[in-house]
């Protein structure tokens, strides 16, 4: 897609725009900055398949904060140690593998949920991204995550990774999609339906029968959550995918085409779209059906969905190194 106006001067115009706002109280866990030197050790022993500039400007995005912010109120960095490992291993993947085919996004998804789920036990011989992933499924044994709940985290990562696969067909051809086909995909590119199911570890939320999870009105919260921290990631990003061929699934770009208007105007558009989602959510968290003895529980549960809402997006506001000119890290699989 060729670029019509400069990153500056639409950086200029952006600043003007209004941005995204939540209702809810933004926190960190308390062992952040140990997690990022993990992060950082993760990166110079697991990913020698990225060159060294690629692993420098990792290192600038602190992708684990996004898992400190989104569960800030996991008891023990024991436990906020797979959601980073998911967090910053798949972002680190997904930018490896940015270019890759179809199938072969199909083909490495497999392979990663044989290590995850433990339907393949045996540990990787070399290090890299299937050696981390591995890696998180012994985390989560040794901090007794619940297998319920596991299983249900871990079912949500294969679906953010098929989404991986399917939006690959706009990105090799870029072309933009309709924005039905947008938001079928979406909704679970933006990685966003595991924390859904690990924000449950937090506090007595574990205790919440495992049919809440799968009642329409909850299932509908993990949506909203999922487009609403997808759209606010394509706000931000936006400068940056303009600038690049092959960025094509972003909601500004989706609605330019489909609408017939301006880029300003189809900013608008999304922020107006992602404000009606969180007016569902509010709406659907201040009218939750009857949950019995757990209705309390299932409504703060709800609530620190809205907070891992506001912190993933405190990240995307505040740590902005990964969407600025040279800041994002190319795709560096041979293909």
């Amino acid at each position: 897609m060729s670029q019509t106006i400069s990153n500056e001067e639409f950086h200029a115009i952006i600043k003007q725009l209004p941005k995204p706002h939540y209702p809810f109280p933004d926190f960190i866990h308390p062992d952040f900055q140990q997690q990022r030197e993990e992060y950082y050790t993760w990166i110079d022993t697991e990913y020698m398949i990225h060159s060294k500039e690629a692993r420098e400007k990792h290192k600038q995005h602190e992708l684990t904060d996004i898992a400190s912010r989104g569960c800030p109120f996991l008891k023990t960095i024991a436990e906020l140690r797979p959601l980073a490992n998911y967090t910053a291993n798949g972002a680190m993947m997904d930018d490896y593998f940015d270019r890759c085919s179809r199938d072969e996004m199909y083909k490495i998804t497999n392979r990663i949920m044989a290590l995850v789920t433990g339907d393949n036990p045996v540990e990787p011989s070399e290090n890299g991204i299937f050696h981390l992933f591995w890696v998180l499924r012994q985390d989560a044994i040794k901090c007794g995550i619940p297998e319920h709940i596991y299983k249900r985290f871990t079912k949500s990562m294969k679906d953010v990774f098929i989404g991986y696969a399917e939006e690959k067909i706009y990105y090799r051809t870029n072309t933009i999609p309709p924005l039905s086909m947008y938001l079928l995909i979406r909704e679970e590119t933006s990685g966003v339906k595991p924390y859904c199911y690990y924000v449950a570890l937090q506090k007595e939320y574990r205790n919440i029968p495992n049919d809440v999870f799968d009642h329409p009105f909850i299932k509908r919260i993990y949506t909203l959550s999922s487009l609403m921290i997808g759209i606010h990631n394509d706000i931000i990003s936006l400068p940056k995918e303009l600038s690049r061929e092959g960025d094509t699934m972003n909601l500004v770009k989706v609605l330019q085409q489909e609408k017939k208007i301006s880029l300003t105007q189809a900013y608008m558009k999304a922020l107006e779209l992602h404000d009606i989602y969180l007016e569902e959510f509010l709406l659907l968290q201040k009218n939750l059906p009857s949950f019995d003895n757990y209705q309390e529980l299932v409504y703060n549960y709800v609530q620190d969905l809205g907070i891992m809402i506001a912190g993933v997006y405190a990240w995307h506001a505040n740590d902005t190194f990964r969407y600025k000119n040279n800041g994002y890290v190319e795709g560096e699989y041979p293909t």
